[in-house]
């Protein structure tokens, strides 16, 4: 079985709808059956649009951080959750960059319940 990485590369103040666009994310994912999600939030970025660099100081009351979705799954699963989400994601009046990478998984062990 062929396994991916999808990774959507947005802003933490992103909007969908009444949800943060990475909320909004994870949990379609989690409805559509990915098996897990992780959300990343970076400390300093820019993007294609940027006309500055989002830094994380202490002395900021928002922060405008660069976040990073990332889900894994067979590769075919997440061609197919990439068809739907893309639509929403062209709502959205913001820019993103979407990739898809193959990983070899190694280990994925479930916790005891």
């Amino acid at each position: 079985m062929e396994y991916s990485v999808l990774k959507f590369h947005i802003s933490n103040t992103y909007k969908f709808g009444y949800d943060l666009l990475y909320e909004h994310i994870v949990k379609s994912a989690k409805d559509f059956g990915i098996v897990g999600a992780t959300v990343y939030r970076g400390i300093m970025g820019f993007g294609k649009s940027s006309t500055h660099i989002s830094t994380s100081k202490l002395w900021e009351l928002t922060e405008k951080l660069p976040v990073v979705v990332e889900l894994i799954e067979q590769t075919e699963i997440l061609l197919q959750f990439y068809k739907i989400i893309e639509s929403q994601i062209y709502e959205t009046p913001k820019g993103c960059m979407i990739t898809i990478q193959p990983v070899e998984i190694l280990l994925h062990k479930a916790s005891a319940k």
